[in-house]
């Protein structure tokens, strides 16, 4: 016995397990890349595609200043002024309407839902709106704005389909942000006695109002390059039009439509204007993507 428990005893090594962890973990890292760049690829391509082919139309001098007023598909020349007036009303008067709709909706799930009954039912509603296509949204609103209610067929009413794309969007990025806050935030704050709608006012949404800008912002651009509310609800218009309550009405989306209509593809007029309003509605979206990151960063807590 003596002799047994005197015996060295042989020490383990992890250098097998070592050399699978090590493999399974380059491996991994790899899949992940590849997927990165598997994704990228018809990204890439699809930018390089516009801003290729829509450079030449955003070269003209007038581009950005005339409208298509008075412009056939054979005849070379206007700009995308209109239809860059009415793509920012449309979306100005959606955003007004959706933002604080969907970020008040998000807070209440995260800070006074809880797990009623009515919270249930609201998450289950957003979850719907959230794959309901844009058609669905423009005949609903049609049916009820223009048909039941008799208003014409209007921008407002275009807006008005956009909400309803818009706000499961936010409510979601809300909600998500929402719960990154740590606990302990809010709990400090109670400790001070400071009211719990306070506490969110001042600590909880400043924390995360970096993730809820970037949610309101992607929102943004999916409704902003909507065709389908466009055609049902409004019509394109060659022409300006600041009257968002009656008339036909420019937009990005349905300028592209129109120069479709009009012989894109096989008429080298429209297809330049085609693939410069498409570079144009990115730029846009790039820009108050870029516009709303700074507000974002300029308005969130200063760290200590």
């Amino acid at each position: 016995m003596t002799a047994t428990l005197d015996r060295p005893v042989k020490a383990t090594t992890f250098q097998g397990v070592g050399l699978r962890r090590k493999l399974t973990n380059n491996f991994a890292t790899v899949l992940v890349t590849l997927s990165v760049l598997i994704a990228l690829v018809p990204l890439l391509w699809v930018l390089y595609s516009v801003i290729v082919k829509g450079f030449t139309a955003l070269t003209s001098p007038v581009w950005f200043t005339n409208s298509q007023a008075g412009m056939t598909a054979f005849e070379a020349g206007g700009g995308v002024y209109h239809a860059i007036v009415g793509t920012l009303l449309q979306g100005l008067v959606c955003a007004v309407i959706s933002i604080p709709i969907g970020v008040f909706v998000g807070i209440y799930l995260v800070e006074y839902g809880g797990g009623t009954r009515f919270a249930k039912v609201t998450t289950f509603m957003v979850d719907i709106l959230t794959g309901v296509p844009s058609i669905v949204a423009a005949l609903f609103i049609y049916a009820l704005w223009v048909a039941t209610l008799g208003f014409p067929r209007s921008g407002f009413a275009v807006s008005l389909s956009l909400v309803l794309l818009m706000i499961p969007v936010i409510v979601r990025a809300t909600e998500e942000m929402l719960r990154i806050v740590p606990m302990d935030l809010r709990e400090a704050s109670y400790a001070l006695g400071v009211p719990k709608w306070k506490t969110i006012a001042r600590i909880v949404i400043p924390t995360a109002l970096s993730g809820i800008v970037t949610g309101v912002m992607l929102a943004l651009a999916r409704v902003m390059g909507e065709t389908a509310p466009l055609l049902v609800l409004v019509g394109y218009a060659q022409a300006m039009n600041f009257d968002m309550f009656d008339g036909f009405m420019g937009s990005l989306p349905g300028m592209m439509y129109d120069q479709t209509s009009a012989g894109a593809g096989a008429n080298p007029v429209p297809t330049d204007r085609l693939w410069g309003a498409a570079l144009t509605l990115i730029l846009l979206i790039a820009i108050l993507n870029i516009g709303a990151r700074l507000l974002a960063k300029i308005f969130a807590p200063k760290k200590v």
